[in-house]
């Protein structure tokens, strides 16, 4: 699992981050977002928040984005709120980086139907293209991480790399993929099993099957 602990708190974090703002982008999107919630429960929106403080935070740095102690007091006070709720939320949930990470983001699921589908060898490959779990590749490349599962069991073995999941990987397949994403191209997301749509069945759907390539309205034929 991703560890949990927060970047220590120094000098050096506060000259980097100590001054950190909304761009004039993220400010009308900040706004936007705590319009959505009902006067006096504006304190709702501070996942909204964390997720686009991480992003800006990535944007300045090249990365999937972290949450630095002054990016969340920030938040903080953005939403008139204590810095220990707020640190609550960013520690209890993994879309929440702590610490820096990488260009790219590489969370491999070791959960059990991902495990028996081959997520060792996966987290083999990662290693074999020099990924050690809970470290940054000193490219800066690559962060890998062992994660619980994110959903995708009928399609296992899953990575998420930054926004995408990829899966129904094999080592190869997910060497396709880093090497893509390494040379600046966007790998098709989703399922990586030639022929299959989303997650019906890999020898193609048995039920619901004009729905393959379109909506299909079946009520009339109920």
């Amino acid at each position: 699992m991703a560890d949990r602990h927060l970047e220590p708190d120094s000098p050096e974090l506060r000259a980097r981050w100590g001054n950190f703002a909304w761009t004039a982008e993220n400010e009308a999107k900040a706004k936007e977002v705590v319009a959505r919630y009902p006067a006096g429960r504006q304190r709702s929106a501070v996942m909204p928040l964390l997720d686009l403080a991480q992003r800006q935070v990535g944007a300045e740095t090249n990365t999937q984005g972290w949450l630095p102690i002054p990016v969340m007091e920030y938040v903080a006070a953005y939403l008139d709120m204590p810095i220990i709720r707020v640190v609550e939320v960013a520690s209890f949930y993994t879309m929440y980086n702590l610490v820096p990470v990488g260009r790219f983001h590489v969370q491999v699921c070791g959960t059990t139907p991902c495990m028996l589908r081959g997520s060792d060898a996966i987290m083999a490959a990662c290693k074999s293209r020099g990924m050690h779990k809970g470290h940054t590749t000193d490219d800066g490349l690559w962060t890998l991480t062992e994660v619980e599962c994110m959903g995708n069991c009928a399609s296992a073995p899953m990575v998420q790399i930054n926004d995408d999941n990829y899966e129904d990987l094999t080592p190869e397949r997910l060497d396709v993929v880093l090497d893509a994403l390494a040379a600046g191209k966007t790998p098709k997301a989703g399922t990586q099993e030639p022929g299959r749509h989303t997650v019906e069945p890999s020898g193609g759907p048995t039920t619901l099957q004009e729905m393959v390539k379109a909506n299909h309205d079946y009520r009339k034929e109920w």
